[in-house]
């Protein structure tokens, strides 16, 4: 497989709740809203709005109102919820808010068609971009973010989708993992593995193989390919090309 910037960025990248006092620059704050803004949208409304706070004082209100339902919320949650919080050391104290450098809250335009859908594809622009700069963050949505717009007086026709606490990650959890590309990807038709799937090691299944490692190659052409193989290659590889 070809190399990729943005898949390293991806796989790098990490949810991140406590944060370094080293200063940020909003320079590099702004170059990943710039980049969020590219994102696609519902009848291109672009209904993303973004208020950057640093203000320390703000931000211990911000705090002040989002711990307020948390503590509501996590005397309320059961069951496996409950034991996967704890498990993660995670409580309604949201200290995130009040010591990362910058927080950013993202609204969606209310009446916008797609809102929420589209908002949440510029916050996964922003995320990476961010994680270029090495700051690190994580997509917090509170338990009642009716309060939060309220104690910041942001209008009735804008939702809150999430709060971004933003610095420089000194949190040392790891990232947590991830599925397997070939768990959540299927070819043509629900359960059918992207990959060639014949688990006997036959002459065809080796083929397929060679197949898949030739198909990652820069140097080799799909023509090339196709003149030395296409005797040999298995039904299935050939779907995978697209070709039956």
């Amino acid at each position: 497989m070809m190399h990729s910037y943005i898949l390293d960025l991806a796989k790098r990248r990490k949810t991140v709740r406590i944060f370094s006092q080293k200063p940020v620059d909003l320079k590099d704050v702004l170059v990943a809203l710039e980049t969020a803004c590219q994102a696609p949208s519902g009848a291109n409304f672009q209904p993303w709005r973004f208020v950057i706070v640093t203000d320390s004082r703000i931000k211990r209100k911000i705090r002040e109102a989002c711990e307020r339902g948390e503590k509501e919320f996590y005397s309320k949650v059961r069951g496996e919820l409950r034991q996967w919080l704890l498990k993660r050391g995670l409580s309604w104290k949201k200290a995130f808010l009040e010591e990362a450098p910058v927080l950013m809250l993202i609204l969606s335009e209310r009446k916008a068609p797609y809102s929420t859908e589209s908002v949440w594809l510029a916050i996964g622009y922003l995320v990476l971009s961010l994680e270029e700069h090495e700051l690190g963050t994580v997509t917090y949505t509170p338990s009642t973010p009716e309060a939060v717009l309220e104690e910041m007086a942001i209008p009735k026709e804008f939702r809150l989708e999430a709060i971004l606490p933003i610095g420089v990650s000194a949190d040392e959890k790891t990232k947590e993992p991830r599925l397997g590309f070939d768990k959540v990807t299927f070819l043509n038709t629900w359960g059918h593995s992207f990959y060639c799937t014949s688990k006997k090691e036959t002459t065809s299944n080796r083929i397929c193989k060679s197949s898949q490692r030739l198909l990652g190659s820069p140097c080799l052409s799909r023509f090339l390919w196709l003149r030395k193989f296409k005797a040999f290659a298995s039904w299935e590889c050939k779907a995978y090309l697209g070709l039956v």
